[in-house]
């Protein structure tokens, strides 16, 4: 396992460091292979999360989820490639070609370049960034821009629609989503992941930081487009949003990618909130995957156990509720901090 992340910093430190002037062809053979193997790794992942979460939904509503498959329906996910492959890659008529077929590949994209600076554990982290938080942040604020291009693209209305609203919910929640990490970034002093994992040591930052918490997972939630704020895609109002036109592989890239950053997300929360990869007994890395995946059910529980918002709603839930409680949390973190000082110094 730790081979695989620190093939991945060998891989970023080749592009790095390769000569103006000549190319090795043994380093452009062996980062090739690094990255084919981190990205193996990431969307193995994903197709597995796309399984869990049909288990999931079916526990909850009392009923199998998918069980042809494999040993109890493991291999669902790998059915439902070999399907979508074989199915007839059909572009509309009035479409924009370009923008149609180019957005598709771009939403990979972001979803898979913010995995280079998360600390999967000890040692294991692919670029160590002084401002690793606001790489992640801003590579991930990207990932509205192919979505967009694909409702554009499509000639179509409701899929325009699908991308408006996805532009529109992930610019108001990153503003919660920012100032809600900004208590821990005053109480670690860096930007630094891995610094942020070594100063929750002592406790975590879920304890020190519970309403940054809730207001992180809420924003998140509605980051990833996930219920109850899934508005882009209401199937009742605007059939399946930017992605109406789409098929084959093509929508498959969509639906991983979506997958993909909730893996991402969650990832990130156990770095900022759950201590990181720490734990006792078991490899960090391992309790790093725990932590992951309680976050992913967590994730996935709301999502089927909420109702979908209203728009106006969900946009008067982040203007008039989030904002203000952040910008509240880090005036009480600041004098909090201020206080500690005193009583130290």
């Amino acid at each position: 396992m730790e081979n695989i992340f620190l093939n991945k910093s060998i891989w970023i430190q080749n592009l790095i460091s390769v000569s103006d002037t000549q190319i090795g062809l043994t380093n452009i053979t062996t980062s090739l292979r690094y990255f084919i193997n981190i990205v193996i790794f990431v969307l193995l992942n994903a197709m597995y999360l796309i399984y869990l979460e049909r288990k999931f939904c079916g526990f909850l509503q009392q009923r199998l989820g998918p069980n042809r498959f494999g040993p109890r329906g493991l291999l669902q996910s790998l059915a439902d490639v070999i399907k979508l492959l074989g199915k007839e890659d059909i572009i509309p008529k009035k479409a924009d070609r370009a923008v149609f077929c180019i957005a598709s590949l771009l939403v990979m994209v972001p979803a898979l370049l913010i995995y280079a600076v998360l600390p999967f554990g000890k040692g294991m982290v692919a670029v160590d960034l002084n401002l690793g938080l606001f790489y992640f942040l801003a590579i991930s604020g990207t990932s509205s821009i192919p979505i967009l291009m694909a409702g554009w693209g499509s000639n179509n209305k409701y899929s325009l629609l699908g991308g408006m609203r996805v532009v529109a919910q992930m610019i108001s929640y990153e503003i919660p989503l920012i100032f809600s990490l900004l208590g821990i970034v005053m109480i670690s002093g860096s930007l630094n992941l891995s610094e942020i994992v070594k100063a929750q040591h002592n406790v975590w930052f879920i304890f020190l930081q519970p309403v940054a918490f809730i207001t992180y997972l809420i924003a998140a939630t509605a980051e990833l487009n996930r219920g109850p704020f899934d508005l882009p895609e209401g199937e009742q109002e605007i059939v399946a949003g930017p992605f109406t036109e789409y098929s084959g592989m093509r929508y498959a890239l969509f639906y991983l990618a979506e997958y993909t950053n909730m893996l991402a997300i969650s990832a990130l929360t156990v770095t900022l909130f759950l201590g990181g990869p720490s734990g006792p007994f078991l490899p960090s890395w391992v309790w790093f995957i725990l932590k992951t995946y309680v976050v992913i059910l967590i994730f996935m529980l709301v999502r089927w156990t909420f109702p979908r918002f209203r728009l106006d709603h969900m946009m008067s839930l982040n203007w008039k509720y989030l904002i203000p409680i952040s910008v509240i949390n880090i005036l009480l973190t600041g004098i909090g901090i201020k206080i500690f000082q005193l009583i130290k110094g």
